[in-house]
Formats: structure tokens, sequence, C-alpha cells
């Protein structure tokens, strides 16, 4: 595992002397004093309703909120993502998980093709704040989805800037989800325009910006996603997990994601929590070993086996 010291962190300067070491300190244990991000992503109740949760395929255990706790609490994890609620009705019985909370969220049902996609904030950093204060819960960050392309990406860009001005004011990090999508868009994988939202991330002066990994016929994905990181700067990249794989395949793919590409972390929900809690702690263990502690695929999918 490649660790870096508390020096090492550079501390954007809209973050006050003050709330410095605060930040200092929620960046180093939210990546693990590694300065990689394993993000295991749990706002999917409400961007795919209970689609992901319940049917053919997806174990029992999934069918409760719940079981997104137990894995987070078992588990090694760099943070948790999900909304307030949630975090609300369940955080009393897990208060040694790291949250990060989702400002904004919006379902699924209208489609692109009805209406380009506006994900509203929810709540402000402040009442995240008197939450965490309230609550005693250790919540190390804040997130927010932008549609880039949009119609309504001018609202989700103010939104965003001042969730990340807000967030560095109490020394909390924030995750963009960067996804391009509307009418106006018409690759959503498409490896320059990915690039384009890594680089907004960065004028955004987000701490760490997911996006999807880039498709493009006759071009291997590791390689074009080198153009988002260069394009993020000092901005750390994190990819999303998408939608469930074969387990090998998706570690292998990860793999290359972090070790080719440069990415520094990555966003994982499907893979993860699609399975009963035993095997679903082992393949969060497996992401972790790989994202955090410079695994091979062959170790990470031994940790995965249980060998």
């Amino acid at each position: 595992m490649i660790s870096i010291n508390k020096e090492d962190v550079i501390v954007p300067l809209d973050v006050p002397k003050a709330m410095r070491e605060t930040y200092v300190n929620n960046y180093m244990e939210m990546t693990r004093g590694t300065g990689k991000l394993m993000l295991f992503a749990g706002d999917q109740k409400v961007e795919h309703l209970n689609d992901d949760f319940y049917g053919e395929g997806v174990p029992e255990d999934d069918a409760d909120p719940e079981h997104l706790f137990r894995i987070a609490s078992q588990a090694k994890i760099g943070i948790f993502a999900t909304q307030l609620g949630l975090i609300a009705r369940y955080g009393m019985d897990y208060r040694d998980v790291p949250y990060l909370v989702k400002v904004n969220s919006k379902t699924n049902l209208v489609e692109t093709t009805q209406a380009d996609p506006f994900s509203n904030l929810w709540y402000d950093v402040d009442q995240v704040v008197e939450f965490k204060e309230n609550s005693g819960l250790n919540i190390l960050g804040v997130g927010y989805t932008i549609y880039l392309g949009s119609e309504f990406e001018a609202e989700m860009l103010v939104q965003a800037a001042q969730v990340i001005y807000d967030a560095h004011q109490h020394g909390m990090l924030s995750v963009l989800w960067i996804y391009p999508r509307g009418e106006a868009v018409k690759d959503e994988k498409d490896p320059h325009l990915i690039a384009g939202a890594t680089g907004v991330g960065a004028c955004l002066g987000t701490d760490f910006v997911k996006v999807n990994y880039p498709k493009k016929e006759g071009e291997k994905s590791a390689e074009i996603f080198k153009e988002a990181i260069r394009a993020a700067g000092r901005t750390r990249v994190v990819c999303a997990g998408g939608t469930s794989d074969e387990a090998e395949t998706f570690l292998k793919k990860l793999y290359d994601q972090i070790h080719i590409s440069g990415a520094q972390g990555n966003a994982t929900g499907r893979n993860i929590h699609q399975k009963p809690l035993d095997e679903a702690v082992r393949m969060c263990n497996a992401v972790y070993a790989i994202t955090v502690e410079d695994a091979s695929v062959e170790d990470a999918l031994k940790i995965y086996k249980g060998k």
C-alpha cells in the first residue's frame, strides 16, 4: 500500500485557515491515508428506484435498505455515500461508518427523451453540518450530481459551486457525480466529452469527480480514459462502477482504470450490494484491496472468493 503524509495533502485555498487541519484529517480518513478513494455508493434507491434492489438475480438481502449499512459497517471502505434520510434512520446503529451525504438526487422515471434531466438540491451544507453536530456521526463530505449538457446545467453548476465552497468552509470534502446527459448529448460515453466533464469538476474546485468509463469503437477504454485524468488536474477522478459485471471482469477493469488510466479510485454500488451480505462484504474488500492497498487482480479475487 502506498501511503501519503498529511503534508502531502494539497489544501484548496477556499478552506479557511482554521479548518485546514479538519480538511486534511477528513481527506486522510476518506482516502485511508493513500490519496485514493474507495466510495461505496448507496444512493441508487432514488436514482433507480427499486430496480436495483428487487427482482430476478437480486438476492433477498438487497430488498432491505439496511443491507447497505451492514455492508458499509462490516467491509473495508473509504466512505459510504447515501441520502441524509437513510443515514438519519439507520446511522444510530452504524456510528463507526464514515459517511458522505448526497445532497441532490432524482429518479429515472422521466426519460431523457421526455425532458432534459435536472437534479435539484435537497439540503444545503449548513443543514448537513447541523445534522452532523446533532447526530455525532462521522460525516466527512458531501456529494452532488450534475447532468452536463442538460438545458438545466446552469442551475446545477451554480448549486454545485455553492455546495463545494460551503463544504470547504467547514473542512469537509466534496465529490461530484458528472454525467453528460440530455438532448444535446449524442454519446454519453464519448471520451473527449468525459474529459470535458472532469475539467468542469476541476473548475468547480471539487476534490473528487465521478464519471462513467468512456467507450469508443476500436479503442481501449483504459487508454482513452487518460484524457479525462489529465483534464482534471489536481481534482482526482474516480470511475463509476456501472451495472453488475462478473467479479473477475469488474476487478480487472478497476485495476486497469487505476494502473493504466491513472484514476484515483472508484465509486461502486451495484457490483457490491447486489449480492448476499457475506459475498457483498468480500467483494467490497476485494475492490478496496485494488483501490487502496494496491493489490493485484489475482489477490483481490482470492479475497472475493474467501481464500
